[in-house]
């Protein structure tokens, strides 16, 4: 059973999720709220949701015509909305690969909150984390937190595939080695870089 979560990200949750469901535009919960979704630990920041960049345009719509305060960042990967004080992300391009048709039909049908909608798979998740993690912006708490909480939902090879050549996810591997997390016998060794 997921950990208790802010009721008002919860709410805001719910309210976009029935605009973009009612317009008929695909989605699916990311980020923090996804690890909770699927038994992590809570999260206060903010709503992650993924939708195509095709759909930025009318998601920006259909947020204003809600009552919802739009931003379009200059980094051009996402449209920020604000539901009051409840920051949601509507992101096209998490680092390491597009909002598409094959990541949409990867993530599992899940009722959050009294809602069905998709929920990204942790493996998504942490690839997209890990990828984005720099010299600069290089915090392994949350990525740390998430495999502890839900290590048996994680295909540990498949995700040392897709992070491997990145220095900060070899660092990762070896904290979750270390921290014995990674229990696959298959998984890969810290070093074996391809």
């Amino acid at each position: 059973m997921p950990s208790v979560q802010s009721e008002p990200l919860l709410e805001s949750l719910k309210r976009i999720a029935a605009v973009l469901r009612e317009a008929g535009v695909d989605f699916a919960l990311g980020g923090g709220l996804a690890a909770w979704a699927r038994g992590g630990p809570p999260t206060e920041k903010d709503i992650d949701l993924l939708i195509r960049e095709d759909d930025a345009p009318l998601v920006q719509e259909l947020a204003r015509a809600a009552g919802l305060r739009v931003e379009v960042p200059p980094e051009g990967w996402l449209v920020k909305a604000w539901d009051g004080d409840v920051l949601i992300d509507l992101i096209h391009h998490p680092t390491g690969f597009p909002v598409d048709d094959v990541l949409l039909g990867r993530c599992d049908e899940m009722v959050v909150h009294a809602v069905q909608m998709r929920v990204m798979r942790v493996d998504d998740l942490l690839t997209s984390k890990l990828l984005a993690l720099t010299e600069h912006s290089l915090d392994l708490g949350p990525p740390l937190q998430i495999a502890r909480a839900l290590r048996e939902q994680i295909d540990w090879d498949e995700l040392w595939r897709r992070t491997g050549e990145s220095p900060f996810a070899r660092t990762f591997f070896t904290l979750v080695r270390e921290l014995r997390l990674l229990t696959a016998p298959s998984a890969p060794r810290p070093l074996e870089v391809a």
